[in-house]
């Protein structure tokens, strides 16, 4: 049996030597009828293989036990689909095919590895570092203080400064806090009557004494005459 006069790497060489091969009658053998049905063998049988390993380490749709079994299952067929195809393509020299399929194995395995782990890193958002702006900027938080709204009357809402609520990383949320304060302004004292000789005088201009008779206030026209408007009048 003839041997190859070409290497492996010599791909449109070796090519056209294995199909003159593979058409001249006088040689015994046909490498075509081994070398596309083994190519086609592993071709399908690694894309099942990486199939399965993204439904289960990156979909998480099968367990990863399940995974490995599979992937085990189907590593001899696609080693013995590349075997098939070197031995055609090596014009049925075994230490020469067995070599190239050693070397097409690693290589597959080493491909699938590296973009298997690149696929994983992009996919997830941790495959490009943050610049130094970036980290500066999402380390700091933006506090944009507003304008206490104008208080009229007996109420007023103060500013309470603002509160920074930090909700992850890279997100600030500024909010402003308000207290409502009640302010009671006083009443004036109003006058009264003196209930012993009818006098009108006010008792805190008068020291609690009627100005007329003098006569002192009782507690409860004090009482109606500080108290404020509303209750007077209710009473």
């Amino acid at each position: 049996m003839p041997e190859s006069q070409y290497r492996a790497r010599d791909v449109s060489a070796k090519t056209q030597e294995v199909i003159a091969y593979d058409h001249d009658p006088s040689l015994p053998g046909k490498p075509l009828h081994i070398l596309i049905p083994g190519g086609l063998v592993a071709l399908a049988v690694l894309g099942v293989i990486i199939f399965v390993a993204y439904r289960t380490w990156f979909q998480g749709e099968l367990d990863q036990g399940t995974g490995l079994l599979l992937i085990g299952l189907l590593a001899p067929f696609y080693v013995g689909g590349v075997f098939l195809f070197s031995y055609g393509y090596e014009l049925y020299n075994i230490p020469r095919a067995l070599r190239l399929t050693a070397i097409i194995v690693f290589l597959t395995v080493a491909s699938v590895v590296i973009v298997a782990v690149l696929f994983f890193l992009f996919g997830s958002g941790r495959g490009l570092p943050e610049s130094d702006s970036k980290k500066k900027s999402s380390g700091k938080a933006k506090v944009e203080p507003r304008n206490a709204p104008s208080s009229s009357g007996g109420s007023g809402l103060p500013n309470m400064g603002p509160l920074v609520i930090l909700g992850g990383p890279g997100r600030t949320h500024t909010r402003e806090v308000t207290r409502e304060v009640v302010k009671e302004v006083p009443v004036a004292p109003r006058s009264i009557d003196c209930p012993y000789c009818g006098r009108s005088y006010v008792p805190a201009e008068q020291d609690y004494a009627c100005p007329a008779c003098g006569a002192a206030t009782p507690p409860e026209l004090i009482e109606q005459s500080e108290a404020p408007k509303d209750r007077s009048e209710n009473k």
